[in-house]
């Protein structure tokens, strides 16, 4: 048909993108995409300029439709958080025998992997964006520290383990409405520590 062609030329946003790479996380989560075929399928996903090629990103799973069908924007009772949004630059992080910091302006991935090996690492989600509405940190702190602050405007979900070590969990008693973005935090500490808390103001303070 006609219409499905010109469908397949217009242009994809990048709220089609996020709605598509949500469907992705879903699949993988339900064990139809393995975590390899999970990370080539999000980076087509967010190489692909047009419906037409965000299509085949989602072609052999279910509900996947025509493009413009599948992707007209949702009907919601609020609106879309400002927190969501952006393309990471970087999916990893690593701190080994030294330190890095995230803090400003940057955009955490829906699967970030921090390591901190006899190192520190700190991360300021004040200013930040997240990438999907529900994004997963996962940390590796082996004798060296993590250092998280989340946004009020974020639920947080704690749930690592340690081993001689600890994850310090200062948020969950203090959550916003059910709704809000999620990050989730976990991993593994081993002889090494992870703080998660929340701080008020920007990164600066």
């Amino acid at each position: 048909m006609e219409e499905s062609r010109d469908d397949r030329t217009l242009r994809a946003s990048d709220a089609d993108r996020d709605r598509v790479a949500e469907q992705l996380r879903k699949a993988a989560g339900d064990g139809r995409l393995s975590i390899a075929e999970l990370q080539d399928r999000l980076d087509a996903l967010y190489a692909a300029k047009t419906y037409g090629e965000l299509e085949p990103v989602v072609a052999d799973l279910p509900d996947a439709g025509r493009p413009a069908a599948y992707l007209a924007p949702m009907q919601t009772s609020g609106d879309v958080s400002p927190r969501v949004g952006g393309r990471p630059v970087a999916r990893t992080a690593k701190a080994v025998f030294g330190g890095l910091t995230r803090r400003g302006q940057w955009v955490v991935p829906s699967h970030y992997t921090v390591k901190a090996v006899f190192g520190g690492a700190e991360l300021d989600l004040r200013e930040a964006r997240l990438e999907s509405h529900e994004v997963t940190i996962d940390v590796k702190a082996v004798f060296g520290g993590v250092d998280i602050v989340v946004p009020d405007d974020v639920i947080a979900i704690v749930d690592g383990t340690a081993v001689f070590g600890g994850f310090d969990d200062k948020v969950s008693t203090s959550q916003p409405a059910t709704g809000a973005p999620v990050v989730r935090i976990g991993g593994k500490a081993v002889f090494g520590g992870v703080s998660v808390h929340r701080r008020t103001g920007d990164s600066t303070g």
